[in-house]
């Protein structure tokens, strides 16, 4: 069996597509790579060359969520057989393994065994507007250093067992959490002011077309324009974050260990998920490594 594969759906995106396909294409081969194509976009096309890219209608949907996820969840399932890990994701979701490790992604996974679900531990990487005014034009990290504890992004999404993932891959069916300390999911949503506010307008006109409000459908809130907020106050306020010294996440994986148990009647897991007003600069051995 193949060791890994790497599965996203996408429309439009192409800056974090771009990152998505150097980062597991790079490591994984594109060949191993699985692009659904929300819309049958031709620029996906183009950019996904040599992946194995699932055209699919892009007709406006208030269950978009629920329907994503339950192809998502069968794509996993039948990839499953022919692959010992799949890494089922967002476009702007990448996981790494820490260089100190000495590993690259691909090797971890080849060593991990099988028939289990590894939680990487969520950061999200934030552009610090008042002090990185270098564009980014190639790798992200470098340009941008600085992250944030995202429990909400600590998903379980490197896949072995059989299982299903949650609407939003945040909870899986699977009872037990791996969690390495040398796994992260860097999540890239606040990576750059002016991408946000691009991707962000493209979302709002997405679930403007759909029509109804949050209540009404089954996508994720961040898509509204009425829970966006103004952008450039969001990112300035980034700056008002605790700088903590060093990169030690130990406390925090404890802490979902022990809070780690079935999410009510629902067959799914879960863990605690507080949020953190503070904010960490990376090591450079992160620098360059997507």
């Amino acid at each position: 069996m193949q060791t890994a594969a790497a599965i996203t759906m996408v429309r439009g995106d192409a800056f974090f597509l771009d990152a998505w396909l150097r980062h597991y294409g790079g490591l994984l081969g594109r060949q191993n790579c699985y692009v659904i194509n929300h819309g049958f976009g031709a620029d996906v096309a183009t950019q996904a060359e040599g992946c194995n890219i699932i055209g699919i209608p892009g007709d406006p949907h208030k269950n978009f969520d629920v329907k994503r996820w339950g192809l998502l969840n069968g794509l996993l399932g039948g990839l499953r057989k022919y692959y010992r890990h799949v890494i089922v994701g967002d476009v702007d979701e990448l996981v790494v393994v820490d260089p100190d490790h000495g590993m690259t992604l691909a090797e971890y996974l080849e060593a991990m065994p099988e028939k289990r679900v590894l939680t990487p531990l969520g950061l999200e990487v934030i552009h610090r507007i008042d002090v990185e005014e270098t564009p980014i034009e190639g790798a992200i990290l470098g340009p941008r250093r600085f992250v944030r504890p995202a429990p909400h992004y600590s998903k379980p999404c490197i896949v072995s067992a059989a299982t299903k993932l949650a609407r939003g891959g945040h909870f899986s069916q699977y009872p037990k959490l791996h969690a390495p300390d040398e796994l992260y999911l860097f999540h890239l949503k606040f990576c750059d002011f002016g991408q946000y506010a691009e991707a962000m307008n493209r979302r709002n006109a997405v679930t403007q077309e759909i029509g109804g409000g949050v209540k009404d459908t089954a996508i994720g809130r961040h898509w509204f324009a009425e829970a966006r907020g103004e952008d450039r106050a969001m990112f300035e306020g980034f700056a008002d974050l605790e700088l903590v010294e060093g990169f030690d996440f130990g406390q925090m994986r404890a802490r979902m260990q022990r809070s780690f148990g079935p999410r009510g009647d629902t067959g799914m897991y879960e863990f605690r998920r507080p949020e953190f007003a503070t904010q960490y600069e990376l090591p450079e051995r992160f620098f360059g490594i997507f």
